[in-house]
């Protein structure tokens, strides 16, 4: 059956599944924007490449499937770089269809033309130019399945437009094998009984739950392994909801903003079981003093990702899930309560400095927002982040119960992410309670999208903590430049009435008496709301793990006096 290169495209992603997908149209895609209407596909017009990408990026982290986005050649294709970039930092499994300039046109500088695929090389798990729509029917179910096996990833679909007008018979491959591209499940048995062995001699051991945990569905086997080695489990920034925060052996998140017990208790350890993370920077602290007394077991389903940043002493190579499986009923059940009880210790000086224990000076401080939000929607709802100290308060204080409902950019640090993330993982859970926790810096970078979640009805609330900083670096500023706050200072609209003027009510909240009822009325009200906090301005996040320091040697808030009980 012959069809034209641009009904193939929508046939290919039928096939997959796809109902919605995020993008902007152009000449040089117009033919697959034109197609996609003889399609039972959604198509939502975000007001930025960029924001289309990040939305994708939002649909797939919520459902562990593969998001979908598009956009036309040039300007168009290069708006999306940031996103892409995104998406592998956090191994997020998101397609990104281009448009092309014509193939006799590619290399003489035609209108539009940019080389998409050598600019998104490096940032993506792959990527295809196709110059002809026999190609095209392969080529999407080969990328389908790079995107979403593995280690997932994006993968970059640049499709001339010659290929989307011409006609080519279409049969979709029911199958695919790539040669040398076979991800390990299982990891080799001697190393298991290793590792095995290594963990009933530890006494002082933490797992190191990463956005692997989530990656490969191993939340269930990650609590039975931990309960039945009484082993407490440290969290990454994207590993939050890995397992409950209110489990016995949660210790929160690690690193350079995590909670001082949890670096502590790393710090201590005398084995790290490394579960489905990368040893990022913003976890280790100095590599030179990182654990220095721990033996450590990494599972890891990329090989390239052993011993690239912390030598390890067993390397797993397999899905977390296959391995988690395979060794649980090897390691024989443990005793570790003395360990647990040293860092029940850590834990409770930890809390004395926390400013949930300051007195209530009607000061709006952002750790009480965030808890005040927390409470008030039962830690049930989705919650996408922008980048900063907002983002940083939000993993702290919004306690995680189940996996997929913290959304955020993690490797690549992405500011504006929040509102169009919350986009998408709103079109993959409508029925679902979904927040954008923003600051007033990352939401002015993608604050545009207001009129897309407008435009699509998408029932997104909207939290802004506005300290009229860019905070994290600010606080950077405070801590090592003496206070020199060069261009950080940052001014805003309105943001109330630049909401409503969008169509979207808000609400201001600016003394700590006045949070009592905003959250309830943003869940009150029908469609989008925005309620702004505006907090106090120099307000730090803590603890801070500085630059070249040992993940124990953290900036740590002053113990405060609790206020007295009535």
């Amino acid at each position: 059956m012959k069809k034209t290169g641009a009904q193939i495209v929508n046939e290919c992603l039928v096939q997959e599944g796809v109902k919605v997908v995020f993008g902007y149209p152009g000449g040089a895609i117009m033919p697959v924007h034109d197609a996609m209407l003889d399609y039972p596909i959604h198509h939502v017009l975000t007001r930025h490449e960029q924001g289309a990408v990040f939305a994708a990026d939002g649909y797939a982290r919520t459902t562990g499937d593969v998001g979908v986005c598009i956009a036309t050649s040039g300007p168009g294709a290069t708006n999306l770089v940031t996103g892409i970039a995104t998406a592998m930092m956090d191994s997020s499994p998101v397609i990104c269809i281009t448009g092309q300039v014509a193939a006799h046109l590619i290399g003489g500088d035609a209108f539009q033309e940019v080389d998409v695929t050598g600019i998104t090389l490096p940032i993506t798990k792959h990527n295809y130019l196709v110059t002809s729509a026999d190609q095209l029917a392969e080529v999407f179910k080969e990328a389908f399945f790079i995107a979403r096996s593995g280690r997932p990833g994006p993968v970059l679909i640049d499709i001339c437009k010659n290929a989307q007008v011409e006609e080519a018979e279409f049969d979709y491959p029911k199958e695919i094998s790539l040669p040398g591209y076979k991800p390990p499940k299982h990891a080799d048995m001697n190393l298991l009984e290793d590792a095995a062995k290594m963990i009933g001699e530890a006494k002082r051991p933490v797992i190191l739950a990463g956005h692997g945990v989530l990656m490969s569905g191993a939340m269930e086997d990650l609590r039975l392994f931990a309960e039945k080695t009484q082993t407490p489990v440290a969290m990454t920034l994207l590993g939050l909801g890995s397992i409950p925060a209110s489990h016995p052996y949660s210790l929160g998140m690690m690193g350079m903003h995590g909670e001082a017990y949890c670096n502590q208790a790393i710090q201590n350890s005398d084995l790290l079981l490394a579960f489905g993370m990368r040893f990022d920077d913003r976890v280790t602290g100095h590599l030179r003093t990182y654990a220095p007394r721990a033996r450590k077991i990494h599972v890891e389903i990329d090989p390239s990702e052993i011993d690239k940043n912390v030598e390890v002493d067993v390397p797993l190579v397999g899905d977390l899930k296959t391995v988690l499986e395979d060794i649980t009923p090897i390691v024989s059940p443990k005793d570790n309560e003395e360990w647990l009880d040293q860092i029940k210790e850590w834990r409770e000086e930890t809390e004395a400095r926390d400013i949930l224990s300051w007195p209530d000076e009607e000061k709006l401080h952002s750790a009480h927002v965030i808890r005040d939000f927390w409470q008030k929607t039962g830690g049930d709802s989705i919650v996408t982040t922008g980048v900063g100290q907002h983002q940083m308060w939000a993993a702290q204080y919004y306690q995680f119960e189940q996996p997929y409902k913290f959304i955020t950019s993690g490797g690549a640090g992405t500011m504006g992410f929040g509102l169009p993330s919350a986009l998408g993982a709103w079109f993959a859970n409508p029925d679902k309670e979904v927040w954008t926790v923003e600051g007033d810096g990352s939401f002015q970078m993608s604050l545009n999208e207001l009129a897309t979640v407008v435009q699509e009805g998408a029932n997104i609330k909207i939290l802004l903590i506005n300290n009229s900083y860019l905070g994290m670096v600010r606080q950077w500023q405070e801590f090592f430049f003496d206070k020199r706050y060069a261009a950080t200072p940052i001014t805003g609209p309105d943001f109330v009435k630049l909401s409503e003027a969008y169509g979207v009510p808000a609400k201001r909240v600016t003394k700590s008496g006045d949070m009592e009822n905003a959250i309830e009325f943003a869940q009150n009200t029908p469609g989008p709301v925005l309620i702004e906090y505006q907090v106090e301005k120099e307000e730090s996040v803590y603890p801070m793990v500085p630059a070249g320091a040992a993940l124990d040697e953290m900036i740590r808030r002053p113990i405060t006096q609790k206020k007295a009980s009535s």
